[in-house]
């Protein structure tokens, strides 16, 4: 039986682990089920936003006449847009499976990894076993259990990028990063959307007037329906049929070109049986860590989507970072997840990090609360820009930055400098109100955040 050094499960944020452990003359195994790259360059962020940009120029053709400008589209070509993100996508990943036969040191296993027993595992029909494991294997969508799903077709986050042709209209299943933002692509390119949620709002776990800021500028280009139970879909001759009930017990039928279903992941913790190794999974296939991604196994470490933590790119990379330094260096740290940024590139653009203020408030912290709109800015005026806003939530007595949530043009942008200030020094809010902003620009926004904090809480109550 081989016996390794390192084995690492899944290529996406795991090809740092495999390079790094390279680097230091050790054996390596690599085991990936799908394609090379993981879930961000095959069908996560990288070919998402390679998309959702063309939706974005679309929507500001469409808002330029807010500052005179009056200008129309003559053709958008999904098909165009599509191959474009299928090429690129295409071209990285033949990149690394070129590289690979190359690489000393490093044995790649092609096909669906399981546990055989403690540190062995089989790929097909070949067994080995490693010192030191790694598992960083992802995620999956999670089908739900509707009547009917089982004989009807479907598109998720994994086989949407295959389609050729633009649906005339579709329905998404679910409210969360996903199904925003596939929502406002499809939207971009000229289909009929309508999105249906079991929560009362979109993005449910986000500050509430961020959520009613977006569904107010979606609904204008789409139907929500929130509060909703799926009680079932059908497929009549290609038509897909959604039916749902509501708080009320009324029912409504929904049909589409195709059907869409975000409604959130399964970890992979299932499929390799990790069970058989020691590893404790819970329901949803998420494998149990600690905050310092151990699995309460020697030698065993998993991080990433197949956790069930913060399932972002970045969040994944710096996992791998913390975990091989505890690895190599025994710099055993925990990791702060209390400073977690993500951003949702729907139109308007979300960016959010830390604390919303209502869980700042449940953990008992005294809190400042500042809020400023892009209008408040010279460039945000100059954009047209009326909803915007950024709203700072902040420590009273030490002034420590304890959340951010920006919606608005360039919200992924705006929102660094504050995660930078989270992360640098005693972070706090002292650095955004001491820095020389440009005037006039669109950070100004930040920064005027910092200017208008006020107690808030119970008994401060505000409005936006």
């Amino acid at each position: 039986m081989e016996r390794y050094d390192v084995l690492v499960i899944g290529s996406g944020s795991g090809a740092s682990i495999v390079d790094a452990a390279l680097s230091h003359g050790m054996s390596v195994a690599l085991v990936e089920k799908d394609e090379l790259g993981g879930t961000c360059l095959n069908r996560g962020c990288i070919p998402s936003k390679m998309v959702i940009y063309p939706a974005d120029v679309v929507q500001l053709i469409k808002q330029a006449e807010r500052i005179g400008i009056h200008a129309t589209i003559d053709e958008i070509s999904f098909p165009e847009i599509m191959e474009q993100m299928r090429k690129s996508v295409t071209e990285d990943r033949h990149k690394m499976e070129e590289d690979i036969p190359n690489i000393k040191g490093l044995h790649l296993y092609k096909g669906v990894g399981e546990f055989t027993g403690e540190y062995k595992m089989r790929v097909g029909s070949e067994d080995f076993e490693a010192k030191n494991i790694f598992i960083v294997a992802g995620a999956r969508p999670e089908i739900p259990l509707i009547k009917g799903i089982d004989q009807v077709s479907y598109l998720n986050s994994i086989n949407v990028w295959n389609l050729r042709q633009r649906p005339s209209s579709i329905v998404i299943l679910g409210g969360g990063f996903i199904a925003t933002e596939m929502a406002h692509f499809f939207s971009g390119m000229g289909t009929d959307v309508t999105i249906i949620t079991r929560s009362p709002r979109l993005l449910k776990n986000s500050e509430p007037e961020i959520s009613e800021t977006l569904m107010q500028a979606m609904r204008s280009r789409m139907t929500i329906l929130t509060e909703a139970e799926i009680t079932e879909v059908r497929e009549n001759k290609g038509v897909k049929e959604v039916i749902t009930r509501d708080q009320k017990d009324q029912t409504m039928t929904f049909k589409a070109e195709q059907l869409f279903i975000a409604t959130g992941l399964h970890g992979n913790g299932d499929i390799l049986h990790a069970d058989r190794t020691g590893l404790k999974v819970d329901e949803h296939g998420y494998i149990k860590v600690n905050d310092y991604f151990e699995t309460g196994k020697d030698h065993i470490w998993a991080f990433g989507d197949i956790i069930g933590r913060y399932q972002f790119k970045h969040v994944a990379n710096q996992a791998a970072e913390t975990v091989w330094h505890a690895f190599t260096q025994g710099r055993r740290e925990p990791f702060d997840f209390s400073k977690v940024p993500y951003a949702v590139f729907t139109w308007p653009e979300v960016a959010s990090v830390g604390l919303t203020e209502e869980n700042a408030l449940k953990q008992g912290n005294k809190i400042l609360v500042g809020i400023s709109a892009y209008a408040d800015t010279a460039y945000g005026i100059a954009m047209g820009e009326e909803d915007g806003f950024c709203k700072l939530i902040v420590e009273q007595e030490s002034y420590k930055i304890l959340g951010c949530h920006i919606i608005g043009p360039f919200a992924p942008i705006l929102i660094q400098e504050v995660i930078n200030c989270m992360s640098c020094g005693g972070g706090n809010v002292f650095p955004l109100l001491d820095s020389m902003h440009i005037h006039p620009a669109l950070p100004e926004v930040v920064q005027r955040a910092a200017y208008h904090l006020h107690e808030h809480g119970p008994g401060h109550e505000h409005t936006h």
